[in-house]
């Protein structure tokens, strides 16, 4: 395979990976110290995914997320400072500590909020696809989900729909192998999930989802169809999540050999060795990214923990209902 990725595009996916890496870490050390409110999905053992896809997104493209977002979220372009104050339920945060883990969204990057429903945003990108298509705007919308929401009725509805509007939709599945605790092989029928786009005809393509290039390829391909023929395209990338379902899940449904065996394939470190060999990067330039983010972290660390609670009677604002005739 002919890498698709310059010599920038790598240093901007290592930092961004290296920038996904060091917060979720801090998400999992914040929960454990009990910081973090309600349920946390961390992205570790993913990066390469929301890395290789956004980085062949212009920055008008629109990106839809999931429960597991915050990798997606930095790879759009969200400011980690806002999305940790968001995490710990701080007034700063993106939502203003109302939304939590599950639901960060920054209008102005494109990037539509990740999404609490298992599959949530798959219907949501239609949607989007459609108001990308009636305005004849030149953009893309990706949208991510995991193997379990591919098994979800309106995931069928939703490629349907795409494929006979021809929406510049692209649908990436992030095949961490586990729907919960349920392991795909006791959930779906087929081998590939990719292989349902031919039902709906589209492209569909399986990548290995811990190897840069194979995603940016795959996602850069899928683009170019979908801003010259408005087709849709789904790709599934196979990866691992390193931690449980969330933070603290006890994990009785794997074993520790299971997870260290998959750590083994380590996408930053497979990233790190390809940009040595191909003299992308030299160490120094690498630790000299990882010393930038590492700073930048702990910035975003002192603004989220020394940042307000929300005041209770805010407790009604930003929240928009309709019913029948009338709204509030």
């Amino acid at each position: 395979m002919t890498p698709t990725l310059t010599r920038d595009d790598y240093l901007w996916c290592f930092r961004t990976m290296t920038a996904i890496r060091r917060f979720e870490e801090t998400v999992v050390e914040f929960f454990g110290r009990a910081m973090v409110r309600g349920s946390t999905h961390v992205y570790l053992g993913e990066e390469a995914i929301a890395a290789g896809a956004c980085r062949a997104l212009r920055a008008d493209d629109y990106v839809l997320s999931t429960h597991r977002g915050h990798g997606h979220c930095i790879a759009k372009g969200a400011d980690m400072a806002r999305m940790l104050a968001e995490v710990l339920g701080r007034a700063t945060g993106y939502c203003k500590g109302k939304g939590g883990s599950m639901h960060i969204a920054d209008f102005d990057l494109n990037m539509l909020g990740a999404n609490g429903v298992v599959g949530g945003s798959i219907p949501i990108a239609v949607g989007v696809g459609l108001a990308i298509k009636q305005q004849g705007l030149d953009r893309v919308a990706l949208c991510f989900f995991g193997d379990g929401a591919s098994n979800q009725g309106i995931f069928h509805e939703a490629m349907n729909m795409v494929s006979l509007w021809r929406l510049p939709v692209i649908y990436v599945c992030e095949n961490n192998m586990y729907a919960v605790s349920t392991h795909v092989r006791r959930s779906t029928a087929i081998e590939n999930i990719s292989i349902r786009a031919a039902g709906y005809g589209m492209p569909g393509v399986t990548v290995d989802g811990d190897d840069l290039d194979e995603v940016h390829q795959a996602m850069a391909e899928a683009v170019a169809r979908a801003r010259a023929e408005s087709m849709p395209s789904l790709i599934e990338c196979k990866t691992y999540r390193w931690e449980g379902h969330m933070v603290g899940d006890r994990e009785l449904y794997r074993t520790r050999e299971e997870v260290e065996a998959y750590k083994q394939h380590d996408p930053l470190l497979r990233l790190r060795a390809k940009m040595l060999e191909r003299g992308a990067a030299s160490e120094q330039e690498l630790a000299a990214i990882e010393e930038e983010v590492e700073a930048e972290l702990q910035r975003a660390i002192e603004f989220a923990t020394n940042s307000p609670a929300p005041d209770p009677s805010t407790a009604t604002e930003d929240v928009y209902v309709h019913y029948g005739d009338r709204e509030w």
